[in-house]
């Protein structure tokens, strides 16, 4: 065979097993990280992989430990300087999982870093905390100058997700937060309308009451 051919193969060959380690190291760290294994993301990290290395979806190494609340993994990505704004294909952030799977502690390093939870004018992690009824999660990211009233995609605030979903306490803490109990969703149904279609008596009760008191009823 000619000495040409040779080198061409070779190449071609070490080339093929180069992205088959690249494969295998790219599975391997995703895995790691959904799976807590944090010493072998580090490890994979140290050898060079990416520390914004982010699966099919979008979801980087930062999101999966927020919203798993691997608070080793994601101090280390924090200090490596992982990107806290980035997001996935749904344009979820770290923070935003954190805050929809209720892992306070992980907000509250994130919190640290971004004091806003919102990179646009879409979803944000007041939004995911009310919808999930996190409330130390909802006062934290208030106290960090969350909007208290910004409209999600569907034209709903904070207050309206948590009166939807029956999160009494949410809602406390929202109205007392200054939410503005009055503003209406693209379907023209206030936090009072939508707490009542789904039977929630004691959120409809205490907007009620706060209706009364604003208005002297």
């Amino acid at each position: 065979m000619n000495k040409l051919l040779v080198k061409v193969f070779l190449v071609v060959a070490l080339m093929s097993n180069v992205e088959k380690a690249c494969a295998g190291a790219y599975d391997d760290i995703l895995a790691a990280a959904e799976n807590g294994r944090t010493e072998n993301v580090i490890n994979l990290l140290q050898l060079g992989m990416d520390v914004n290395t982010a699966a099919p979806d979008g979801s980087t190494l930062l999101m999966i430990a927020a919203r798993n609340g691997n608070i080793e993994l994601l101090d280390y990505l924090l200090r490596n300087k992982a990107n806290i704004l980035k997001q996935n294909k749904y344009g979820d952030t770290a923070l935003m999982l954190a805050s929809l799977r209720g892992q306070l502690e992980a907000a509250k390093h994130l919190s640290a870093v971004v004091t806003h939870g919102r990179p646009n004018e879409g979803w944000s992690a007041l939004h995911y905390a009310a919808f999930s009824g996190h409330v130390e999660i909802g006062r934290l990211l208030l106290s960090n100058g969350a909007e208290v009233d910004a409209l999600a995609p569907n034209g709903q605030t904070a207050l309206m997700f948590a009166a939807l979903f029956g999160h009494v306490e949410m809602v406390r803490l929202l109205v007392t937060a200054g939410a503005n109990i009055n503003l209406l969703d693209t379907n023209g149904k206030s936090a009072h309308v939508l707490a009542a279609s789904k039977g929630h008596t004691d959120i409809v009760r205490y907007l009620a009451s706060i209706h009364s008191k604003l208005y002297d009823w």
